[in-house]
């Protein structure tokens, strides 16, 4: 029958549209081509009875598409060799192969049997190798499942270099020596600020006292707001040894200049009398009050308030009787309105 050729009882048909094309067996009857056997369909398999991975379209069509002699590259062992390409039963490779389901279907590779063809020249057949070789790789790498591999590999080796990158960041870093001081130390600290911020406070406190030291007044007259009644000199057949200040009754009465108390209380011809001994050595004295609100050894300012303006003792009517007397207690008493005057106040 021409170039046909059975091994292993398989008929091997070369591609349709090739020169080496072998025609249908015909019927004796009428002479007509013989319908073609029903497909077979075969459970699919693959290397070491694991499900075959289906060849790409393109491969596949390649495939279909290349003689039926060829020079195939053995993968497992290495060595070219050349074969025939046999087909199961049933199965055309000349004929166009069907939808993408049909790719899926076990293509078994019937025993081939070396032969070499005579006078065909090798350039035709590199191109066929190099196809062939293509193909069993993509296959290989589909059934032992090597895909993805390289990324799974190497995510763990960048995450390594990651961390040995950080590591070496961290020893980059100079480290400092801690510096310290003894508990002693910093108590010591802690008491100079608390002193040095006591002078400041008290000399703050100092500086607004001598502030208002300043502004405040340092004489005064004994009763604000009071009408000049009588004066120093002879008065009724006597002598009045002071001045008569009249106001209405209960009017504060004041210290005129800084001093202590030196007596309060009843007094003959006052009813009750006010003492106060001056910085320069005087004595001032207020008579006729009606309450007292200061005791002997007292300090009182200029201003400060001492008693409560009455009508008590030999009096013709509510007012104060003041009296300067000069030296001390029992100093010469002298007249009053000079006196003040020569301080800066006048009646």
């Amino acid at each position: 029958m021409g170039n046909h050729r059975r091994s292993a009882d398989v008929l091997v048909r070369p591609p349709s549209g090739s020169h080496w094309a072998v025609p249908a067996p015909r019927t004796p009857q009428s002479g007509r081509p013989a319908p073609a056997a029903p497909r077979a369909t075969a459970v699919p398999t693959g290397v070491g009875g694991f499900p075959a991975v289906p060849a790409p379209r393109a491969a596949a069509d390649a495939v279909a598409a290349c003689p039926t002699d060829v020079l195939v590259a053995d993968v497992l062992t290495g060595t070219p060799a050349d074969v025939e390409l046999g087909t199961a039963p049933g199965i055309d490779l000349g004929t166009e192969l069907g939808p993408a389901p049909d790719l899926g279907t076990d293509l078994a590779v019937v025993p081939v049997t070396p032969r070499r063809a005579a006078g065909r020249p090798a350039a035709r057949r590199r191109p066929s190798l190099l196809l062939a070789a293509l193909v069993a790789g993509a296959l290989g790498a589909g059934v032992l499942g090597l895909h993805g591999t390289p990324d799974a590999v190497a995510e763990p080796t960048s995450v390594l270099d990651a961390q040995m990158e950080l590591a070496t960041g961290d020893e980059a870093v100079e480290v400092m020596p801690m510096a310290s001081i003894t508990e002693a130390a910093a108590q010591a600290r802690l008491q100079e600020v608390a002193a040095s911020r006591a002078e400041r406070a008290a000399a703050e406190a100092a500086a607004a006292e001598a502030a208002a030291e300043a502004a405040r007044p340092k004489f005064v007259l004994p009763v604000a707001g009071a009408r000049f009644t009588s004066g120093y000199g002879g008065r009724w057949g006597t002598f009045h040894y002071g001045i008569d200040l009249a106001a209405p009754m209960r009017t504060p009465e004041v210290s005129v200049a800084d001093g202590v108390i030196v007596r309060a209380g009843a007094a003959s011809g006052f009813g009750l009398a006010v003492y106060i001994l001056h910085e320069n050595g005087d004595v001032t004295v207020y008579g006729h009050m009606d309450e007292i609100l200061v005791e002997p050894g007292q300090y009182v300012e200029a201003g400060e308030t001492i008693a409560l303006l009455g009508n008590r003792g030999q009096s013709t009517g509510p007012h104060l009787h003041f009296e300067v007397h000069e030296g001390g207690m029992n100093g010469t008493r002298i007249d009053p309105v000079p006196w003040l005057a020569e301080r800066g106040v006048e009646l």
